[in-house]
């Protein structure tokens, strides 16, 4: 009997670092394969993860419930066959579904043999209500579908504004364990508490997951934008929202005296018009990723002043996630990762060779490349 575990989290949320935390602390001493499951062209974080010890299948020709889904019995079995493992983690794209990872292991855990242990959504304390708004058909699957959620970078936010996200994460989820506490200050017991309570309740919900995951599949119907629906489907409406200065925008972006009509044209990424909360999007459908190998050689200076432009602004499309690892001056290399309104570089031994990856929406893929070349 191998245990699997889903740790998904949207664009940036920490899923890799939460998952070290894991392997070195939680499930220390197990045998762990992971499962990744990038979107996008180039897979970054699969060296970072390698270094410690645990063996990579990256899958990065698209999210495992969509394009990977007819291989993901035949993938499970040769990871189980070759490797033996006590447990497997699968992290989806960061712009998967929970709900249609969960589908795809229930399908083939008695052919398999494998038990699903836990749910873990990570998301970002300080972008939850911006991502529950703009982009909820993904957010919010994530976290309604979790079992445990965890909140990061909280050492970063004031008591109130933990409090206001733990409220909005508890509309979706009630029954979830929600981690609050600073990662660096958790210790593995309560973490252990967290995520390996579920074994029985999961035996008792299978039946019911399989039975509402048909059900979701067998329904299917038509209805024009703002026509009433008795279904739980989230319909959006213009509107307008004035920003005073300094205010952070549900966008994303900060904005000075900024008061626009979400609509067609809106190219801030909530989507106006287009609904991209309707439940039958694939990710493909809503999120473009841009990815390249570079050989050019970037001072740091220069290549703060390319992220601090991504970063605050739509110059390039909305970029909602950026990371890679690019060679320095004078021998050195670094690494930087990137979510709307901020960044971080660090310094790193040598790679092979230069990349870099964009996720967003609206990319302006040949800017892209003129500016990383």
């Amino acid at each position: 009997m191998t245990n699997v575990d889903i740790i998904s989290g949207f664009l940036g949320a920490g899923k890799t670092t939460f998952i070290k935390k894991l392997v070195n602390e939680v499930f220390k001493g197990e045998k762990i394969v992971l499962i990744e499951n990038e979107f996008g062209e180039i897979g970054i974080d699969g060296g970072f993860l390698k270094d410690a010890g645990i063996e990579i299948t990256e899958m990065n020709s698209g999210c495992i419930c969509c394009s990977l889904v007819g291989d993901f019995s035949k993938s499970l079995k040769e990871v189980i066959e070759k490797f033996s493992p006590d447990r497997i983690i699968i992290e989806p794209s960061g712009v998967g579904k929970l709900s249609d990872v969960e589908k795809a292991i229930l399908d083939v855990k008695d052919e398999l043999d494998i038990v699903l242990d836990s749910k873990i959504t990570v998301v970002d304390g300080k972008k939850t209500k911006m991502y529950m708004k703009n982009f909820g058909e993904f957010f919010n699957n994530q976290v309604e579908s979790a079992n445990v959620v965890v909140m990061s970078r909280t050492q970063d936010m004031k008591e109130e504004k933990i409090e206001e996200c733990l409220k909005s994460l508890k509309e979706h989820n009630k029954e979830a364990n929600i981690i609050t506490t600073p990662w660096d200050e958790l210790e593995a017991d309560a973490v252990l508490n967290a995520v390996t309570k579920f074994d029985e309740e999961n035996e008792l919900l299978e039946e019911v997951l399989k039975a509402r995951h048909e059900h979701h599949h067998e329904h299917e119907h038509h209805h024009n934008h703002g026509e009433s629906c008795e279904c739980e489907h989230e319909h959006h409406h213009k509107h307008d929202h004035h920003h005073e200065h300094g205010e952070a925008c549900e966008c994303g972006h900060e904005h000075h005296e900024h008061h626009h009509e979400h609509g067609g044209g809106c190219s801030c990424g909530c989507g106006g018009e287009h609904e991209h909360h309707h439940h039958d999007h694939h990710a493909e459908e809503v999120f473009a990723s841009f990815g390249m190998e570079t050989v050019h050689k970037f001072e740091k200076g220069t290549l703060e002043d390319i992220l601090e432009v991504l970063a605050d602004g739509s110059k390039y499309g909305v970029v909602l996630r950026a990371k890679g690892v690019l060679e320095g001056e004078e021998d050195k290399w670094y690494e930087f990762d990137l979510v709307p309104g901020e960044y971080e570089i660090r310094e790193r031994k040598a790679d092979y060779t230069g990349k870099v990856c964009v996720i967003g929406t609206e990319l302006k893929k040949d800017k892209l490349e003129e500016i990383f070349s």
